[in-house]
């Protein structure tokens, strides 16, 4: 019973527990239902809200006026000092078209590439809104516009630059409401004559006509694509001033147009191979003497971003530009007339870019030669990328190099054989010749190719790119021949770079326009911010090896007498395909591009010259047309500066100057000679310490020269010698003079020249002379010469008379056999044995009397030469006993004549006698 019940309470419970278990779940299913009645009371309440607020936005949209939409404002521009100088706009250039004048290629053209649901839609493509909301939450609102054609009318004449939220919404909002006023016929013939097509043309009618030259019903699918193409950028997709753009732009335009099955696939290659330059067709450009400046201005207007073409011509804006109008009037009468420089040809062009060279302000432009009536072509300025030459060599090259390495300005190079990285081409000089070592500001100054290829290497590649692209040089891959200006360039871009070395290593983007100020009063800043691309040293030593090149280098041209102007000399030249395809003798000193770069604290320009194409003409340099860039140049800059006070570049505190030896870079040694030291820049704490060897002499501390001589009028003996005078500061000379062999040491000092006085008659000094080394006492050098004092000489009648006497007892006397001669002061009277006998006699030291020719012998000393009287035949002595007695006399003949012969010493005291002597 027990276990029933317990059954029973078991079923019990579990039925409790199951009844409680479902009670949750009602309650769960009616929160539910709550909130969701809460979410559609809400979402009603957004609804009514926005609904409220839509309402309102609409309400506050402008009305549509059919009288307003024929109107459109044009831009105002200002100069630098905020003065009007031009529009767009020259003359009568609107002609409007009836959409049905409008041929269905060009409608087509235009629906394909703007708005291809454009007959689908309401004035809205909600298609292309979904993907723009998409675009705007990634990049923020306003990345990315949604405007249908219709929307473009609207906000073509009804609104300013304002990009909200609010602005967009009722510009929706008059699309739905154009589109239910009229046609979509009437709508695109709006559309078409509003647009703005560059140059100042407004509508299909004027841009065809000025264009190709053609009605609308003559153009042709190219043409059609063409024009349609241009509204989205119009100066960017100009087909005069940018042809690679615009046939890049006209190619989209067909590819859409195929798309969507406007034309066949083989109509469309048919049309896109068909260059841009065999469209055009244009009589007349409407240009004037700013026409290059406003297209600049225009291009970099449209560049900003939020602005579109119809707020930039349509939106009657005014736009602040930094032209200086007395300047860009100065660069037109340059550049179109030959009062400055003789042009070869009409055809020949340039391109010149003058900017302020500390706030990259532009403030002149020079696009093209040609009358400016008529000028109706590129911009050779801001358009024309041209290989840069040598003027590539401070960017990719010698800066680089300063700002990695710390290179000194007289860093030395060798200029040698060097290959490229292939290790097969050479790198040439133009001299097709080597200089060996050279500093940096040699290499520089006189363009040296292989110093540059070298500079780059040692920076790297790496390096010399980011350098390149810091002071707004395009730059892809950085190539070794980068170093000598194989890369592209613009005369606008090469002014930006240089401006950045005379701004102290700061970058200023050149620009034309300062601020943009809309009819409402809103006004956009558009200045681009400073940016240090260097180190202030690498910006001030390549702006003091640049003004070498005016003073002493390839840009003499170029000078500007009493402005410091630093700048470089560049060009380029044809590859051999090149010259074949042109008829050019590989010995024809012709090249395609003259550059010359160069600035002041105050200005800098850019000067491009050549031709169009190669086969509009070539640089002659034989005939010094590569000089015109140069001439140029100075023409503008020499003007620009007239009533300025430029200062020169200032050396900044991380410069030291430092005397060099100029082919080792190291510091001059005493042996530098003067012509090899110069004054070099260095980045503080790198200055060199080494002391260069280049110039010293091996040389060995000889003794040389050693000369004595009596002087009879003082009775002293003045000595000298020589001695290196490198090696003088090291050592001092030791004398001693001796007589008799007997030596005294009488002085040591450094001087070359010592003077004996009280030199007595009759006596033979020696005087010795030794090197001695100040620093360990050796003594690697030593001479010696002797000198004879004659005796006093008595007067000439005593000495007469006494000769005569000794004669007359001699000739009463009888010789011994075999001792005649021995031993006698006189033996030079003998007739047998005369004085001029080589055997070594010894002779009579004084002064001998007559005119007889005997000779005391060969030792310097001079026998008597007798008298006048006849000697008597005497006996010759025996030659051993002869020879015995003069050799007593002088132990070493060759010796007392060699120091008589180095000396003169005996020979000039000897000539005191009245005999004559040997060495005579």
């Amino acid at each position: 019973m027990s276990e029933n019940l317990s059954r029973k309470a078991r079923k019990q419970t579990k039925s409790k527990k199951e009844s409680g278990s479902t009670k949750p779940k009602k309650s769960k299913k009616g929160l539910v239902k709550k909130l969701a009645i809460a979410l559609l009371i809400m979402g009603a309440v957004v609804i009514l809200a926005g609904g409220i607020t839509a309402f309102a936005i609409m309400r506050d949209a402008p009305e549509l006026d059919r009288e307003m939409l024929q109107l459109s404002q044009v831009p105002q521009l200002l100069d630098s000092s905020d003065e009007e100088f031009g529009s767009i706009e020259t003359g009568e250039t609107r002609r409007s078209a009836d959409i049905s004048d409008v041929p269905d290629v060009l409608k087509d053209a235009v629906v394909s590439i703007e708005d291809v649901r454009f007959y689908d839609h309401f004035g809205v493509d909600l298609r292309r809104v979904g993907g723009a909301v998409l675009a705007n939450i990634s990049n923020g609102f306003g990345s990315e516009g949604a405007s249908t054609i219709t929307q473009q009318v609207v906000k073509n004449l009804f609104f300013d630059f304002d990009k909200t939220i609010t602005r967009k919404l009722q510009e929706q909002y008059l699309a739905v409401k154009l589109e239910q006023q009229l046609s979509k016929d009437q709508i695109l013939e709006l559309y078409l004559n509003a647009i703005y097509f560059s140059d100042g043309r407004y509508g299909v009618v004027e841009a065809a006509n000025y264009y190709f030259s053609k009605e609308l019903n003559e153009l042709t699918i190219e043409d059609a694509a063409l024009l349609a193409g241009i509204p989205q950028r119009p100066n960017a997709h100009n087909p005069i001033t940018n042809p690679e753009q615009a046939e890049a732009r006209r190619n989209v335009v067909i590819d859409q147009m195929v798309r969507y099955e406007k034309i066949t696939a083989e109509e469309g290659e048919a049309a896109k191979a068909v260059p841009v330059a065999d469209q055009l067709d244009i009589t007349d450009r409407g240009g004037n003497e700013y026409q290059s400046y406003i297209d600049q201005v225009f291009t970099e207007v449209e560049e900003i971003e939020g602005i579109e073409w119809n707020d930039i011509y349509s939106g009657g804006l005014k736009i602040y530009t930094n032209l200086d109008q007395d300047l860009q009037s100065h660069v037109e009468r340059v550049m179109q007339t030959d009062e400055f420089v003789q042009f070869p040809d009409e055809a020949f062009q340039a391109g010149i870019t003058l900017m302020d060279t500390e706030t990259g302000q532009v403030r002149a432009i020079g696009g093209m030669r040609g009358e400016a009536e008529v000028q109706m072509g590129f911009n050779f300025a801001t358009n024309a990328n041209r290989q840069a030459g040598s003027t590539s060599k401070p960017i990719f090259a010698y800066g680089p190099a300063i700002e990695q390495n710390q290179w000194s300005t007289g860093h030395v190079i060798e200029d040698e054989e060097y290959f490229y990285a292939d290790n097969e081409t050479p790198v040439r000089n133009f001299s097709r010749t080597f200089r060996g070592p050279v500093s940096m500001r040699e290499a520089l100054r006189d363009s040296l190719n292989v110093p540059a290829v070298k500079a780059l290497d040692e920076a790297g590649i790496d390096a010399a790119g980011d350098f390149a692209s810091g002071i707004g040089i395009p730059v892809d891959t950085v190539q070794q021949s980068y170093a000598l200006g194989s890369n592209t360039v613009s005369s606008y871009e090469m002014a930006g770079a240089y401006a950045a070395f005379g701004n102290g290593g700061t970058y200023n983007e050149p620009h034309t326009v300062r601020k943009i100020e809309f009819p409402d009063g809103q006004v956009i800043e558009v200045t681009p911010e400073p940016e240090v691309a260097m180190q202030d040293y690498t910006a001030f030593m390549i702006s003091d090896m640049l003004k070498d090149v005016l003073t002493d280098g390839t840009g003499t041209r170029a000078a500007v007498s009493g402005v410091p102007i630093a700048g470089k000399t560049g060009s380029s030249n044809f590859d051999s395909e090149t010259r074949e395809r042109l008829n050019l003798s590989p010995d024809a000193n012709v090249i395609p591009d003259a550059w010359f770069v160069g600035y002041s604290t105050d200005l800098t320009a850019a000067v491009w010259t050549g031709y169009s194409n190669n086969s509009d003409g070539v640089i002659d340099r034989d005939n010094n047309e590569h000089h015109i860039s140069q001439n140029l140049f100075q023409s503008v800059m020499e003007y620009a500066h007239e009533g300025l006070d430029t200062a020169d570049f200032s050396q900044p505190d991380s410069v030291v100057a430092v005397e060099v030896e100029r082919t080792t870079g190291l510091l001059p040694s005493e042996f530098t000679p003067s012509s090899e030291i110069t004054t070099e820049f260095f980045v503080r704490g790198t200055e060199p310490t080494q002391v260069s060897e280049e110039f010293e002499i091996d040389v060995e501390p000889e003794l040389t020269g050693l000369n004595a001589d009596y002087e009879e009028e003082t009775t002293s003996i003045f000595a000298s010698w020589d001695f290196p005078d490198e090696l003088r500061s090291d050592y001092s000379f030791r004398l001693e003079v001796g007589t008799n062999g007997s030596f005294q040491e009488i002085d040591t000092s450094k001087d070359l020249q010592y003077r004996l006085t009280g030199a007595e008659p009759g006596v033979t000094y020696t005087i010795s002379v030794t090197v001695v080394s100040d620093e360990d006492g050796s003594e690697p050098s030593s001479l010696s010469v002797d000198v004879t004092v004659p005796e006093e000489e008595p007067e000439e009648e005593e000495l007469n008379e006494e000769l005569n006497e000794e004669n007359m007892e001699e000739n009463n006397e009888e010789v011994p056999e075999n001792e005649g001669n021995q031993n006698e002061e006189n033996q030079g009277n003998e007739e047998e044995n005369p004085g001029n006998t080589n055997e070594p006699g010894a002779g009579n030291p004084g002064g001998g009397n007559g005119g007889g020719a005997g000779n005391g012998g060969s030792d310097g000393g001079s026998g008597n030469g007798g008298n006048e009287n006849t000697p008597p035949e005497e006996t010759p002595p025996p030659e051993d006993e002869g020879n015995a007695s003069t050799s007593d006399t002088n132990e070493d003949p060759e010796a007392s004549t060699s120091d008589a012969n180095n000396s003169n010493v005996s020979t000039s005291s000897q000539n005191n006698s009245n005999n004559s002597t040997n060495n005579e």
